[in-house]
């Protein structure tokens, strides 16, 4: 770890500056020569009028880790015609690298890379000409360095170490780079235009090449027979490259190797093959083909080194040996995404350098044992069949940073020496069979990131005190049995992103200040006992996703509600950006959240930013729905169903561009359809039923594709498909024709088979309907049999005439 300190704070202008901390002075002259300025928490703007650039004598400087906060690096770098070392790395440049750094022609070692939010880019050609002019060069780093150029073909010949990674370099690696030398670190990882061909001759490199690093780049052609000459070679990585099939031969040759990275490729085959590399620390092969069994195990006797050992997402088999010895120097063993069953055995809990286990998403059963290490900050058994109690070792660990136990059967109470681990970022305990209550201490845990409790038996009050210092993001206690209500200290959590309490026995009204909390994007208050009207102030200026279904509140839908969800005005459909709500930590979490959409229940994996929301249905909300809702033009899906709302649709919905799904299903809403809703050409699900609505209802566009059932329960609507006949002349006036008699046309074109007995039908029937008529009139018969007669009368008619049409 690098430790840095301010050296310029002990520069004293009363002595001589060549003893100085970082100075160094040529003996003969006294002008100083080198300056080691690195990790000396140097900060602000690094300006070209620097004093710096008097030392025209400088052959050494190093500003590494350092802050200019965003400064250019200045030409005059290129004045320093002596120098042989310059280190500009991790120092918050930014912009273009000037040219000028191009008339160094003395630099042995030239250092400029990128570890902050800056950017740093050389200009066209400037690649070519860097290498082209600094031909005493050994040392070459430009680490994210956005270079955006093929490799030239003219370079040092005295390269020992070039490391490009994450460059955009593209084309074909020039075959010269394999016979420098004196190489002994290649380092071109995460270039994934940059193709690669190796040379099928011995290299001239062989004998020095120690460091091969080729992961995220496009490696074509067979693996040849020169690469079992890299005697040298200790490290190797070459992931997501695109190797396929068996191992390479050549590859057996490297047993020298101690770190071996191949995975994310499609490589298949026996693991057991890899024993042959005794002095491996280093080992991955996830995410590939491999479909071998773990026996080989047992028998190891060649991995006593293996300090890092990731067999994932592969399809091995079977279950872990239980006697396997030769392992103990293990720190890392990650063997999750596999088809593995059985116990995990006592070996892997009795490792005591392990700090990384992940062992999820396969089918372990059995208990967790105690664990003998005491340096473990990442364990993931998650996705299992594993049960019992969460043991006493796991919550008493200096360094956890990661706890993931979720979809297990695990058992047992929450036990408060949970708020030990000092260090603990996330604990996702989910879907698990945990009882009791929440430890109250859970919200003092000032480290903690993402606390998910949900879809377990947990019950009594949420009477967690949550700490002013408290860093929680994500908040997940619903689907469990939690009753009282909201604490009051959630206030305290400023950087809370989402907060899901749904599915619980909540009894409370909606709390004024969660609408205060500066960051809240998700909030699920679904299916508990909420009550009382929404007063509120809150701003609620980031909500995305606000669901309080299925609750008892009441009273109107206040104004101050909408017109606070700033982040519901913005519709950034067209950004080209995907972004998720809560997603810092997305490579150990999935922010898991149930939502009504589209009529169905649904489980986001992730939550998009642009995926904005609103459900209040099941509810006991009056009044009118208000027009500012028109405004929400990011809205994908409105949800007010299920409750007394009347009053008009109001047209601003029009407004509505992106909006997917809209429910106002059960409610007592009048008037008619706004015929502006045919514009919004996103909607795919419309649920109007059981309302009051009249009149015809709209045509064309998305409007052609609902069913039935999106309209039924309105007697007063008009129009309905599949028929869509709405203002025909022939229609029976102001009255709904139901679907199933609706088929004249149809019925027309059905040849007559008998029209003697239709006829003498018709004498009889008509003496019938005109006593069934006087009963109705007399007795005051129900309206809608009235209309069914006529209806029925009319078709009758209608058919005689196209019959004498016709004959």
């Amino acid at each position: 770890m690098i430790q840095s300190y301010p050296r310029t704070l002990s520069w004293n202008k009363s002595i001589d500056c060549c003893s100085w901390d970082g100075v160094h002075c040529d003996e003969m002259t006294g002008q100083v020569i080198e300056l080691d300025l690195s990790c000396s928490k140097l900060q602000g703007k690094f300006h070209s009028n620097s004093s710096l650039f008097q030392l025209s004598n400088l052959k050494r400087l190093n500003l590494s880790y350092n802050d200019f906060t965003g400064s250019l690096i200045s030409p005059k770098f290129g004045e320093f015609s002596s120098l042989t070392h310059l280190d500009l790395s991790n120092s918050s440049f930014t912009g273009l690298i000037p040219l000028e750094i191009s008339h160094l022609s003395k630099l042995h070692i030239l250092r400029i890379t990128i570890g902050g939010r800056y950017e740093l880019s050389l200009g066209p050609h400037n690649f070519e000409l860097l290498l082209k002019n600094l031909t005493q060069l050994r040392e070459l780093k430009l680490d994210s360095v956005n270079i955006s150029s093929t490799i030239p073909l003219n370079f040092s010949s005295y390269l020992t170490v070039l490391r490009l990674p994450r460059t955009q370099l593209r084309g074909v690696l020039p075959e010269r780079v394999f016979h420098l030398s004196n190489l002994e670190f290649l380092h071109l990882s995460h270039n994934t235009q940059l193709t690669v061909r190796f040379p099928t001759t011995k290299w001239n490199s062989s004998a020095s090449l120690m460091k091969l690093h080729l992961r995220g780049v496009n490696i074509t052609g067979r693996i040849p027979e020169s690469f079992s000459h890299l005697t040298s070679l200790v490290d190797l990585d070459m992931s997501n490259s695109n190797l396929s099939g068996p191992i390479p031969k050549p590859l057996w040759n490297l047993t020298h190797t101690e770190s071996l990275f191949l995975g994310h490729n499609h490589l298949e085959g026996q693991i057991s093959q890899f024993l042959i590399f005794e002095k491996l620390k280093e080992l991955s092969l996830r995410n590939n083909n491999f479909d071998d069994r773990l026996e080989f195990l047992s028998f190891n006797r060649s991995w006593t080194q293996l300090e890092w050992l990731d067999f994932s997402s592969n399809s091995l088999t079977g279950p872990i040996p239980s006697n396997v010895s030769g392992l103990q120097n293990l720190q890392i063993l990650y063997l999750s995404s596999n088809n593995l069953n059985g116990t995990i055995p006592s070996w892997i809990f009795s490792l005591p350098s392990l700090t990384k286990l992940s062992l999820r998403d396969n089918t372990f059963n059995g208990k967790i044992q105690e664990f003998k290490s005491k340096i473990l900050d990442y364990v993931s058994l998650k996705q299992n069949k594993l049960e019992g109690p969460i043991p006493k070792s796991l919550l008493n660990q200096q360094f956890l940073q990661f706890l993931l136990l979720s979809y297990n059967n695990i058992n047992g109470q929450i036990a408060s020496s949970i708020c030990n681990l000092k260090t603990l970022i996330l604990l996702n305990l989910r879907s698990n069979n945990l009882e009791g209550t929440i430890p109250q201490c859970l919200g003092e845990m000032s480290t903690v990131r993402i606390l998910d409790l949900s879809n377990n038996s947990l019950s009594g009050t949420i009477n967690t005190t949550f700490s002013i210092e408290n860093q929680l993001i994500i908040i997940k206690l619903g689907w469990n049995k939690l009753e009282g209500k909201v604490p009051p200290s959630l206030i305290n959590c400023k950087y809370l992103e989402l907060l899901d309490l749904g599915n619980n026995q909540l009894n409370d009204t909606l709390p004024k200040w969660l609408g205060d909390l500066p960051n809240l994007k998700v909030l699920t208050l679904r299916s508990n006992k909420f009550y009382g009207p929404i007063r509120t102030n809150n701003l609620f200026a980031q909500i995305r996703v606000i669901d309080l279904s299925s609750n008892g509140f009441s009273g109107d839908l206040p104004l101050s509600l909408f017109e606070n969800f700033q982040a519901m005005k913005i519709n950034v459909e067209n950004s080209g950006t995907r972004e998720y709500v809560a997603d810092t930590y997305s490579g150990y979490y999935r922010c898991y959240l149930i939502v009504t959409a589209k009529g169905l229940d649904h489980e986001l994996p992730r939550v998009l930013t642009t995926q904005i929301m609103i459900d209040l249905s099941s509810n006991r909300f009056e009044g009118h729905i208000p027009s500012i809702i028109g405004d929400l033009i990011g809205l994908r899906t409105l949800n007010l169903s299920h409750n007394v709302l009347e009053g008009h649709i109001p047209a601003s919905l029009q407004n509505l561009s992106v909006l997917e799904s809209l429910d106002l299903s059960s409610n007592k809403i009048s008037g008619e359809i706004p015929s502006q809703l045919a514009s919004l050409t996103f909607l795919a699900v419309l649920n109007l039923s059981h309302n009051h609505l009249v009149g015809c209802i709209p045509k064309g566009k998305q409007f052609d594709t609902f069913e039935n059932s999106s309209y039924q329960g309105n007697d007063g609507l008009r129009g309905l498909p599949p028929s869509r006949d709405c203002g025909r002349d022939d229609r029976v006036p102001q009255e709904t024709i139901p679907v199933e008699l609706d088929q004249e046309e149809e019925e027309e074109a059905t040849p007559m088979i008998s029209w003697q007995a239709v006829l003498m039908g018709y004498g009889c029937g008509l003496v019938i309907g005109l006593s069934v008529i006087y009963i109705m009139w007399s007795t005051q018969y129900p309206a809608w049999f009235s209309r069914m007669v006529v209806k029925l009368e009319h078709k009758f008619t209608t058919r005689m005439k196209n019959h004498k049409k016709r004959y």
